[in-house]
């Protein structure tokens, strides 16, 4: 009997489905394993932009997930190379954030953290006892398997974790997130395991009370904090905490990680193991209140954060006042960035210096500098220093330098101010953001993109269709089935795309109204240089945390009342 084909292919095996999220080098989609028609979730690497550093990276964080193989861990299934892309199969996770599944609750115990503390020390524990430090736990990598209730908590993203041997101690550098980085990392001196433990610490003391134990605005007097281990308990909403609970935290907060408790030894911990005799069954409303507006700061933090990163290139369209010009280029994807996790994570190599002596960001949304302290791109005219200052009151800047080779702004990373001011401001930015992608995938004759955009029984009005309401897409496919013939004209005629005065009108959390005018310019068959203009104000609608556009109503044109998908208007 012939022995069976090994597929060598990552087609051979899956069939890729949705977009689930974007990073600067991958991209994470569903995909369906064709033989069995399980569900997973592909971490699609573009290894042609990777540096020799970012692939032994890529390597060590495989190797470590395949070797990994515990029910509070997300399991790497199947490891792909091919030519330009690597693929990574992971577990599908769909419950959303420990922390967000949280406040979420209608009862939430100090028996429920223990819980929760347990099965996050479980898969460190399982970490440890295979050689590995994961190095960046926090609430981001928190995952819950499913929706359902009940459902297991999961250990996710294993990108800075790192090998050791038995218990040795070395300098493998500065790495983390700084509220949960450990003292010895701090301070520069060898560490290892204990560094997992620390940062549990800090998650249990979150998910007691909601609130972090180190916390300033100031990032030099947060790093003195932790250096110190200066964190209290304060009154009233730890007087409710059975002391059994401060005195686990007490064991993983300890300077000396020599005396840090493990988490094979943390597990055995009376409030733990024996939690139905030793927890509390009390619900902690106060903890919930207090938890909505930690998962509020953070999360507001990292838009911020990534909205600076990703409108890097995307701002150079604006001018001062934010207004946007657009153009009909191809781009490679390089000006839209999705970071996969909402909190700040740092890594020492992570600064690199490009020929022409600018930083590469492309990786990280923060890093670190040669002194050690935190450094992220300076805001952008889409996202001004003067509105993250005054309306913002984010970040405080303790020097101010160009943004280049030597030095940049050193910013701390601690959120203050009024979250609904900064989330709103973030917000308005990421419909900003999406409307100039549906425009590109528009000029760009990209009918997939603009589907993934746009919800499939979207509604408009057009021009061409005056009086009636259409629905659906069929309309506007017929205008991307003329793609070759818009691509010739832009390419040989030269067709220049402008957004002017775009205004967002947020109408909840999920929606929200964008209104613009479109400025459209080319060349006619004569070589004269023509132009019109129209308005167009389109609805957008956030569902299962994707924008899509549900509405769109445009104005005939100043100068045409021709499709702006169609060759129509600059063909004359």
């Amino acid at each position: 009997m012939a022995a069976p084909l090994v597929c060598t292919r990552f087609s051979d095996n899956y069939e890729l489905k949705e977009e689930l999220g974007k990073g600067a080098f991958s991209v994470v989609r569903k995909c369906i394993q064709k033989h069995t028609g399980l569900e997973f979730a592909a971490k699609i690497i573009n290894t042609k932009k990777l540096s020799a550093r970012d692939f032994q990276k890529l390597e060590r964080e495989a190797r470590i997930c395949r070797k990994l193989q515990h029910p509070n861990i997300v399991r790497l299934h199947d490891s792909i190379q091919e030519e330009l892309f690597h693929y990574l199969v992971f577990d599908l996770v769909t419950g959303g954030e420990l922390f967000e599944d949280i406040v979420a609750r209608e009862f939430y115990s100090e028996a429920d953290a223990s819980h929760c503390i347990q099965q996050i020390l479980e898969s460190v524990n399982h970490c440890h006892t295979n050689g590995v430090v994961h190095r960046d736990l926090k609430p981001e990598n928190l995952l819950l398997a499913s929706k359902v209730k009940g459902a297991a908590v999961k250990l996710a993203d294993f990108g800075l974790a790192i090998e050791v041997q038995g218990e040795q101690q070395a300098w493998f550098g500065f790495a983390g997130t700084p509220g949960y980085l450990s003292p010895e990392v701090l301070k520069k001196e060898p560490y290892g395991k204990p560094v997992d433990i620390w940062a549990c610490g800090v998650i249990l003391y979150i998910l007691l009370v909601g609130y972090p134990p180190f916390w300033d605005e100031d990032q030099h007097r947060l790093y003195a904090q932790i250096k110190a281990g200066a964190y209290d308990y304060p009154s009233p909403e730890w007087d409710t905490v059975t002391p059994d609970a401060k005195n686990l935290i007490n064991q993983m907060l300890t300077v000396n990680p020599a005396k840090r408790v493990t988490a094979s030894d943390a597990l055995k911990h009376p409030w733990i193991c024996y939690r139905e005799k030793v927890a509390s069954a009390v619900h902690r409303q106060e903890t919930v209140d207090c938890l909505k507006k930690f998962n509020a700061r953070r999360k507001l933090k990292g838009a911020i954060l990534t909205t600076m990163l990703a409108t890097r290139n995307f701002s150079s369209k604006y001018d001062v006042h934010g207004r946007s010009i657009v153009t009909n280029k191809k781009g490679d994807g390089s000006q839209v960035k999705e970071s996969t996790e909402s909190n700040t994570t740092l890594e020492d190599d992570d600064v690199r210096e490009d020929k022409k002596g600018t930083v590469d960001r492309s990786s990280t949304v923060i890093a670190k500098d040669a002194e050690g302290n935190i450094s992220t791109p300076p805001p952008s005219p889409a996202l001004s220093s003067s509105s993250v200052g005054s309306v913002l009151g984010c970040f405080k800047s303790s020097s101010s330098t160009s943004f280049g080779s030597k030095t940049n702004n050193k910013l701390s990373i601690i959120v203050t101010g009024n979250p609904q001011n900064v989330l709103a401001q973030a917000r308005k930015q990421e419909i900003v953001k999406i409307t100039e992608q549906l425009i590109e995938s528009i000029n760009n004759a990209d009918f997939e993109g603009y589907t993934k955009i746009c919800d499939p029984h979207m509604t408009a009005f057009e021009p061409e269709a005056l009086g009636n309401l259409l629905e659906g897409m069929e309309f506007h496919k017929f205008y991307f089935d003329h793609e070759s013939v818009l691509t010739v004209l832009g390419k040989n005629r030269g067709i220049n795309t402008t957004v002017l005065n775009p205004t967002v009108h947020l109408l909840g959390d999920d929606a929200a109204c964008i209104a613009y005018i479109i400025l459209v310019q080319y060349i006619n068959k004569q070589g004269v240089p023509r132009s019109h203009q129209y308005e167009e104000t389109r609805v957008w609608h956030r569902r299962d945390n994707k924008w899509q556009n549900v509405h769109s109503h445009r104005s005939a044109s100043v100068a045409s009342t021709s499709s702006a998908f169609s060759p129509s208007a600059i063909s004359k």
